[in-house]
């Protein structure tokens, strides 16, 4: 197979409806086989946009082409599939590996991936070397060579090598010296038993092995056996295993003390400082000698951010951060799973154990893979309490700054926003973009304290100085959202209010919270008061955007910045409206709420009131509690508890309808 374009956008132009591409693919379908292997979703062109694995193919195969796959990505990616290709193998197991491979090779577009296909550092020790020297590098691929990341910090890795180079001093791969004793070995490969005697005879001492750093290799002061002690103990070190390195220098320390070579002893002395000062920096994260990695998500609508706490021996000894090309148009767990894959193919560090915010699937599957690379078991685990959940929200939380950083560093939110314009300005077949964007909502607890918010969008983005609230002024007994938006409609756009500066200027947009009747009904409003204004709704049960030209919906692409746009400003508009509406109930709750409830009066209502000193701690007290104000009997303590309990329930209901 070839590659076409890695990582390419699909040709979204040459998509088709569903009932248009799926029979035939069906009837393919029916002709793979049921080994397990991996399958790669093309495009026209011939392109692969999806690549996935399976116990069963034939079976994996049908449910995409019977749309049983209920991922919200999958009715549009079938949309552009034309053709598939699928590869057998002997495993399940097998066909993980296949499938990180096929991955990483054709980066497809609907895949979990990394946002920049950047290569990120690495610590190296080139072991196939006679004197192994250890590097910082961003290749990870070279035989011979083991590498400890990757590292998204590069300053962090150079620092840790400058630190691990005061403490057990190794060659580095930089060094001039060094590069010329190994092209003398590669020459003369029968000395390499003797290989010390061979360079003192032709050495020169380098400038690291003058100031500590350097063991002497360049002079022939360090044997290979003693140099093997010494690159043992910088893996050890990188490994995350400190305490060997640390136990190591402290018998050297004392051996040295015991032989009264005093200079040398402090020598190594300042060496365990320096790992002692390198540890201060650390934050101990548990009690025991835990080694473990902690994955932090943090998503937003088409781009997310992982953070991996990397624990070893009980210390968080480096954390990494990734930007991926998918978000909230992907699941959790696909997110989540697809990020594992690629991280863990990428680096040989792996732990006992991988802790994640979800249940995963394939967990004991990824399991075996991770515990096949390791060399010793390896469990995926999902803490619900304690310490790691406690752990885990924090690596969340520092996915989230690390995404926020990205969108800044890179402009992501303004490009973003004008490309939700553009896209809106095409599918709603609008004169220009958007630049403002008006949207309403109703609140009411069945036709009580009805109230309604405006929200305005400038240039996509929220303008609170715009922000406008509505008391719905038309008596009704009951909530009835027509009646209530074509009031606010009409004192909104009323000709003095157009002409008001304070509300800003005509919108060149109207988004109305529902369907097709509440868009007519606004579209009759507007034409009652002689405007033209663009106006479309959206209905909140499955995303779609009516407008007034055609009974289909149009239906914006899942992940899509216009999507992304319009359901924030719907949603904006929803937490606008109930916070006016719960500042009203409340107001009226703490007034008459009592007044309401048999058997109290004004004397009983002050001795309450004077009891608990606010309706909060009131809503929070027992029928016992309120029985023990002075003058409440045990009947009329039942009534104010069951009239609170009451309200709490009709609150309940408000605040499910703005979800």
């Amino acid at each position: 197979m070839t590659i076409r374009d890695p990582g390419a956008r699909p040709d979204f132009d040459d998509a088709r409806s569903l009932d248009e591409s799926l029979p035939e693919l069906r009837r393919q379908v029916d002709d793979a086989p049921t080994d397990p292997g991996c399958y790669l979703w093309k495009d026209a062109r011939g392109q692969v946009v999806y690549v996935g694995k399976a116990k069963n193919l034939r079976a994996r195969l049908r449910q995409y082409v019977t749309l049983q796959d209920d991922r919200d990505k999958i009715p549009l990616m079938m949309q552009v599939v034309r053709s598939f290709d699928y590869i057998v193998v002997g495993s399940e197991h097998e066909a993980l590996v296949l499938e990180r491979n096929l991955i990483a090779q054709y980066h497809p577009y609907f895949n979990v991936d990394f946002k920049d296909d950047k290569s990120y550092p690495y610590i190296a020790i080139t072991e196939s070397d006679v004197f192994p020297a250890i590097k910082y590098t961003r290749e990870h691929h070279r035989k011979g060579t083991r590498y400890f990341g990757p590292y998204t910090d590069a300053h962090a890795a150079r620092d840790t090598i400058d630190t691990l180079r005061k403490v057990v001093p190794i060659c580095t791969a930089t060094c001039a010296e060094w590069k010329r004793c190994r092209r003398e070995l590669e020459r003369r490969p029968d000395e390499a038993a003797v290989a010390n005697l061979a360079l003192a005879r032709t050495g020169r001492p380098c400038f690291d092995y003058h100031m500590g750093k350097g063991p002497g290799v360049c002079v022939g002061a360090i044997d290979t056996v003693e140099y093997a002690k010494h690159v043992r103990q910088v893996e050890d070190f990188l490994a995350g295993r400190r305490s060997h390195v640390v136990s190591a220098v402290e018998e050297q320390m004392r051996e040295a003390a015991a032989d009264l070579d005093f200079e040398r002893a402090g020598r190594l002395k300042a060496r365990l400082e320096s790992l002692n000062a390198l540890d201060d920096r650390q934050q101990v994260m548990f009690s025991s000698d835990v080694s473990l990695d902690l994955i932090g998500f943090y998503r937003e609508e088409t781009i997310s951010a992982a953070c991996v706490f990397v624990v070893r021996e009980g210390r968080t000894v480096r954390t990494v951060e990734f930007i991926l090309d998918k978000g909230a148009d992907v699941g959790e767990v696909e997110l989540q799973g697809g990020f594992l894959k690629r991280y863990y193919d990428e680096t040989a560090d792996i732990p006992s154990e991988v802790d994640v915010d979800v249940d995963l699937p394939d967990a004991e599957l990824l399991s075996e893979w991770l515990a096949e690379k390791r060399g010793r078991a390896c469990h995926i685990h999902h803490p619900q309490r304690g310490e790691k959940r406690h752990l885990l929200d924090m690596a969340a939380a520092n996915a989230r700054h690390a995404l926020m950083r990205y969108m800044v560093r890179t402009g992501y939110a303004d490009d973003r926003t004008n490309q939700a314009l553009l896209q809106l300005e095409s599918a709603l077949a609008l004169d220009a973009p958007p630049m403002r964007i008006e949207c309403f909502d109703i609140s009411t607890l069945h036709g009580h304290f009805t109230v309604a918010s405006m929200v305005v969008f400038t240039n996509g983005r929220p303008d609170k100085s715009q922000y406008r609230r509505f008391k719905i002024q038309t008596p009704l007994t009951e909530a009835n959202d027509f009646v209530s938006m074509s009031e606010v409609l009409a004192r909104r756009y009323a000709p003095e209010r157009m002409a008001d500066e304070r509300f800003g200027s005509r919108p060149d947009l109207l988004v109305v919270d529902g369907g097709k009747p509440q868009l007519t009904a606004a579209m009759e409003q507007l034409s009652s008061l002689g405007l033209d204004i663009p106006v479309c709704g959206l209905a909140k049960s499955d995303e779609e955007v009516f407008v007034p030209w055609d009974e289909t919906p149009v239906v914006l692409p899942s992940g899509s910045a216009s999507l992304y746009l319009i359901k924030q400003v719907r949603d904006e508009s929803h937490r606008f409206a109930i916070t006016f509406h719960r500042e009203l109930r409340d107001k009226a709750m703490t007034v008459s709420v009592l007044d309401d409830v048999p058997g109290v009066g004004p004397k009983r209502k002050r001795a309450i009131m004077r009891r608990f000193g606010s309706l909060k701690r009131l809503r929070a007290a027992s029928v016992e509690d309120i029985a023990q104000v002075p003058g409440v009997p045990a009947e009329v303590a039942q009534a104010v508890y069951d009239a609170l309990r009451a309200w709490d329930e009709e609150a309940q209901t408000v605040a499910e309808k703005a979800r």
